[in-house]
Order: structure tokens, then C-alpha cells, then sequence
């Protein structure tokens, strides 16, 4: 069967909280010799309650005055160790630090929300309720989400911006022009005309009997004993 959790608030009924005192006090005391005894360091423990007259100790009075004047020692050299004053002091600073920052952080969650509602209503209503710090809260977030979308529509004018070509293209390097070489023309002495030999490898465009040869021919006006006998070699064979 596993234990209960035990519920760490104030025992109301006062037989149930004298037989848990009793019961716990036992426990603690036999824990502490436990650790002394098995450890091999100097514990005490002192309980005052008020079911006895005299506190209740371990070891014996003699052996919890030389730990607590031990404990007392080492105080007085540990200028960081600080007493339940102090202690509770710099609790209570964080807690009211801590506070603060929660408070700061409602108010500005509340008066985003009321901007939101103005923005959704088209108009400013003010509650009767609102201070002027949380007037100031309001301008302050008011001024802060400006800021923001300012951010915003710079950073997307930015990424929208098409690149310049010039800026991204290397400069063209000028390309050398080679000289082409000239040339030769020939004199007109040094052309050499082709003979006409009369055997269809050449045909003088000058000559009447030739072109008239060759329009017949395209005309299909001609036999094949008139193109023999005006053009070509007899002694080929017939085409």
C-alpha cells in the first residue's frame, strides 16, 4: 500500500497535530543521531514545543553548545552568510521586483486589447476607470506597434526591390579588332578565259546560236539530231 502525500498546511485539530508533533519529533531526532553516528559529523538538533516545559535536544546541552558555538564562529568569518532577517529582507524585495513586472505586462496586454477593440470600433472610448498611467501604457504600446510595422514594410520594400542589372553584371571588356587580311586582285590581263570547245563543258552566254540552242531546249522544241549537230561531239554516243 503507498503512502499518502502529505498535505503541508496547519493541523486545526489539536489532538491530531499533539500526536503528529510527538510522532515527528521522534523521527527527527533519531534521523539526526543517524547522520552523526554514520557520517561522522557533528549534528545537534533543538525542538521547542508546547506540550514541555523544556526543549527536547540531541545530543546532551553540553554537545549542542559546542556545535552552536562552532556555527557561531564561522558566522562571524562568512561575511556572505546571511541571518532569516536579511534573508527574508531580499526575499521580499524579488518578490515585490517580480510583482512589478507582472503588473507592467497585464497593463500592456490589457491596452493592446483595447487598441485592437478602437481599431475594430472606429472610434476612441475611453473607460472611466483608466488612470493616467495606463493612458501612458497605451501610448507606449501605440508607439511600439509603429515601430514595428515600420520594420515590417522596410524589410519587405527591401526584398521586393528588383536588382539592378548594372550593378550585378560585370562591366563588358572591350574586345580587340583583328585585321582582316586584303586580298590579292588579280589583273585583268591575268584572268584566262575558258576556249569554248563546242563539246557542252562550256557555253559563251555572247552567242546567238547557243542561247537560242539552250531556249529550245527548255522548251522541248528541239529533236535530238538538231542538239547533236548544233551542240556536241559527233562521235559521242547519242544522249
Amino acid at each position: 500500500m503507498s503512502r499518502r502525500k502529505v498535505q503541508l498546511t496547519f493541523i486545526a485539530n489539536n489532538s491530531d497535530r499533539k500526536a503528529s508533533y510527538i510522532k515527528r519529533k521522534k523521527s527527527l531526532l533519531k534521523k539526526t543521531e543517524e547522520i552523526s553516528t554514520l557520517c561522522g559529523v557533528e549534528a545537534c538538533t533543538i525542538v521547542y514545543g508546547p506540550y514541555a516545559p523544556v526543549p527536547d535536544v540531541w545530543t546532551s546541552n553540553s554537545g549542542v553548545q559546542n556545535v552552536v558555538e562552532k556555527f557561531r564562529n564561522t558566522c562571524e568569518h562568512n561575511k556572505k552568510m546571511a541571518t532569516q532577517e536579511s534573508f527574508l529582507s531580499e526575499r521580499i524585495a524579488k518578490g515585490r521586483e517580480k510583482m512589478k513586472k507582472h503588473v507592467r505586462s497585464n497593463q500592456e496586454k490589457e491596452m493592446t486589447m483595447f487598441m485592437f477593440q478602437c481599431l475594430k470600433n472606429g472610434r476612441v472610448e475611453l473607460h472611466n476607470n483608466m488612470t493616467p498611467d495606463d493612458l501612458n501604457v497605451l501610448s507606449s504600446v501605440i508607439e511600439s506597434k509603429l515601430r514595428d510595422i515600420n520594420k515590417k514594410m522596410e524589410t519587405l520594400n527591401v526584398s521586393e526591390m528588383p536588382p539592378n542589372p548594372t550593378q550585378m553584371a560585370p562591366p563588358a571588356l572591350p574586345v580587340p579588332a583583328l585585321p582582316v587580311p586584303a586580298l590579292p586582285v588579280p589583273a585583268p590581263e591575268d584572268i584566262i578565259t575558258p576556249p569554248n570547245l563546242g563539246d557542252g563543258t562550256y557555253m559563251n552566254a555572247d552567242d546567238p546560236l547557243q542561247s537560242q540552242w539552250f531556249m529550245d531546249l527548255l522548251n522541248d522544241n528541239g529533236d535530238e539530231e538538231t542538239i547533236k549537230s548544233s551542240f556536241g561531239d559527233p562521235n559521242l554516243p547519242p544522249l
